[in-house]
C-alpha cells in the first residue's frame, strides 16, 4: 500500500467493510450498479477522513450476495482490519462517460433545485436509491423557499431538466407538497 496525497476529483465507489477469513481478505460494499462494476477498476484510493492510501486490487469474488476482495501487499487480518470503514474511491475521469441526458450522483448533488413556479426549494444533498427509482433528498439552502427538506423522485415526470453548467435541477413539484 501507498500513501496517495491527491483527495480532489475523487468519487466513492464503495465502503471497506469487515474482514473476512485470517488472509487479510476484506468484505466489499459496492455502491455501483451492478456491484461487480467496482472490480472494473484495479487501483482505489482508500479514504477515511484525510487519511487517502492508494491500494491495487488483487483479486475479488462473489460471497454470498456481497464481494470479497483481496488487496495486494494485505495478507494479515488484523492489518485488513485497519481498513474497516475505509470509502473506496476512484478519480472521476476513470469513470466511463454517460450517454446525453446520463448523470452520475456525485453530479447532481449540489445542484440547485427550481420548480416550475421559480422558487428555489433547496440543494441536494444527496441520493438515495429505492426499489422503484432514484430519490433527491433536497435540503433548504440561502435564498430556498422555506426550511423543509424535501424528497423528490428522480424520474422523468418529475426532473424537467438538468443544467449542469448554471447547477440548477428544473423540477415539476408543487411547494407545498
Amino acid at each position: 500500500m501507498s500513501a496517495s496525497s491527491t483527495s480532489n476529483n475523487l468519487v466513492v465507489l464503495g465502503k471497506i467493510g469487515a474482514v473476512h477469513g485470517v488472509r487479510g481478505e476484506v468484505k466489499i460494499h459496492s455502491f455501483t450498479d451492478p456491484m461487480e462494476n467496482l472490480l472494473d477498476y484495479p487501483v482505489w484510493t482508500l479514504r477515511s477522513g484525510t487519511i487517502l492510501k492508494q491500494v491495487k486490487l488483487e483479486s475479488a469474488r462473489f460471497q454470498g450476495k456481497g464481494l470479497v476482495a483481496r488487496i495486494q501487499g494485505l495478507d494479515d487480518r488484523e492489518e485488513a482490519r485497519t481498513l474497516t470503514g475505509y470509502e473506496i474511491c476512484v478519480a472521476i475521469d476513470e469513470l466511463p462517460e454517460l450517454a446525453e441526458g446520463e448523470f452520475y450522483w456525485h453530479q447532481l448533488e449540489g445542484l440547485k433545485v427550481i420548480n416550475q413556479a421559480q422558487q428555489l426549494l433547496g440543494k441536494v444533498d444527496h441520493l438515495l436509491a429505492t426499489g422503484a427509482n432514484d430519490v433527491l433528498v433536497v435540503k433548504p439552502c440561502v435564498d430556498s423557499l422555506d426550511d423543509r427538506e424535501r424528497l423528490l423522485p428522480y424520474t422523468e415526470h418529475c426532473v424537467l431538466a438538468v443544467d449542469l453548467a448554471a447547477e440548477v435541477i428544473q423540477v415539476e413539484w408543487d411547494a407545498d407538497f
